[in-house]
């Protein structure tokens, strides 16, 4: 038999409970420990739901990995590449690739009788995965784009849509500027093109709504002269984030010198340096949590160590080593330790589930990119919190405890 542990059940279970003095302290550490758990928990489920949306977001219209032309003048317009490459089955027989589809972009100016807007044109094919904006369709519904007919339609964002004062249905017009190779000299000139907005979407990233529209591919391929086999590039979707760095050396080693391939984490560096950054406030968060945790748990162990003065010097003198008088204290620290980890759980759990399915923590889309405060309830996450805040704790506690070695049995007897 453990006799420290039973002891310790004793104490906590049996007559010799917590008296008057040192029970509101033992309720205050719990409830303190309770509460750090319950911000740990949401903090860790909010950070990382804002950095899961806004990177959803970004990956959505871009993919994960793009494979373009190698060319040192960083563009929005590209060199246009062949559609036809021999590494493109490869990729789609790789197991770490679920997606594969081509794309196009060209710079224009929409013109309305009220305003001008800048726009980037993103021309897509038959291929194209229409799940990011069917979740995000704020009107209307992806147009169909087929290897044969051409398109007219356009989708555009609801931040041009109530600025160019567009709705469903209308006709828009955008002005592009093309540049024409005539001999060895290069000119250019003014096309026109009229589009028919057949959706609006909106996803918070104002990056993207402030200029993105959705065009059929071929549309771009004639402003630009191009043959049908010449696109701006090809966007691949992973099934794994974490492997996006390996995956996009790997992918990058085998589509020649000519082309190359670049992750969304290198096309948008400073959004994920900011959002790595996130990390940072996070684990700041949790420290102090756990530091005030340990605190209050060094303060109810040393109560409870000096209301039981008389029962150590009863065991001391019966024999009873320090580091087993110690161990019963530590026992009984954790049973408190878990207590206010399991009301923890229950708080922080309930409020995180309650704004994932109601939302009722708004926020400005303007500058947070998201409307609601976005919740990820990973149950890793929450487990490991637990036992970091256990162990942590624990540790701490350690130190504190060995005030009983300096406890005579002598005077700790007179003492009651």
């Amino acid at each position: 038999m453990n006799i420290e542990r039973f002891i310790a059940k004793r104490i906590i279970f049996g007559s010799g409970k917590t008296s008057q003095l040192s029970r509101p302290i033992v309720r205050i550490s719990v409830l303190g420990i309770a509460l750090g758990l319950a911000v740990m928990i949401l903090t860790i489920a909010i950070v990382t739901g804002f950095q899961n949306e806004i990177r959803n977001k970004l990956i959505g219209f871009g993919s994960h990995i793009k494979i373009t032309n190698y060319d040192s003048n960083e563009s929005d317009e590209p060199q246009p590449i062949d559609k036809k490459q021999p590494f493109i089955d490869d990729l789609k027989n790789d197991a770490d690739i679920d997606h594969i589809q081509i794309y196009a972009t060209k710079s224009g100016i929409i013109k309305t009788k009220t305003a001008n807007e800048g726009a980037l044109l993103k021309g897509i094919g038959p291929d194209y995965d229409w799940k990011f904006i069917n979740d995000n369709l704020k009107s209307g519904k992806p147009f169909i784009v087929s290897d044969t007919g051409l398109s007219r339609n356009i989708i555009i964002s609801k931040y041009l849509a109530d600025k160019l004062e567009l709705k469903m249905n209308d006709k828009m017009i955008i002005y592009f500027l093309i540049k024409k190779v005539d001999s060895a000299f290069f000119k250019y000139e003014q096309r026109v093109k009229a589009f028919y907005i057949s959706g609006i979407y909106e996803t918070g990233l104002e990056e993207i709504d402030k200029s993105l529209v959705l065009v059929d591919i071929k549309q771009i391929q004639k402003l630009n002269y191009w043959n049908n086999d010449q696109i701006g590039g090809f966007e691949i979707a992973i099934n794994d984030y974490k492997k996006i760095d390996e995956i996009g050396v790997k992918i990058n080693d085998i589509v020649g010198q000519d082309l190359i391939a670049k992750t969304v984490k290198e096309v948008n560096p400073q959004i994920f340096s900011w959002l790595e950054l996130q990390d940072v406030n996070a684990i700041m968060v949790i420290t102090l949590m756990i530091l005030v945790a340990g605190i209050n748990m060094i303060s109810a162990l040393l109560v409870l160590i000096l209301e039981r003065t008389n029962m150590i010097g009863i065991m001391k003198a019966l024999g009873a080593r320090n580091k087993n008088i110690q161990k019963i204290f530590l026992y009984n620290a954790a049973y408190l330790i878990g207590k206010g980890l399991i009301w923890g759980n229950i708080i922080g759990i309930a409020i995180a589930l309650f704004q994932q399915y109601f939302g009722v923590l708004k926020l400005d889309q303007a500058t947070y990119y998201v409307s609601v405060i976005p919740i990820n309830i990973n149950l890793i996450h929450i487990l490991l919190l637990n036992i970091g805040t256990l162990v942590s704790c624990l540790l701490m506690l350690v130190v504190p405890s060995f005030i009983i070695s300096k406890i005579t049995p002598i005077k700790a007897i007179r003492f009651s």
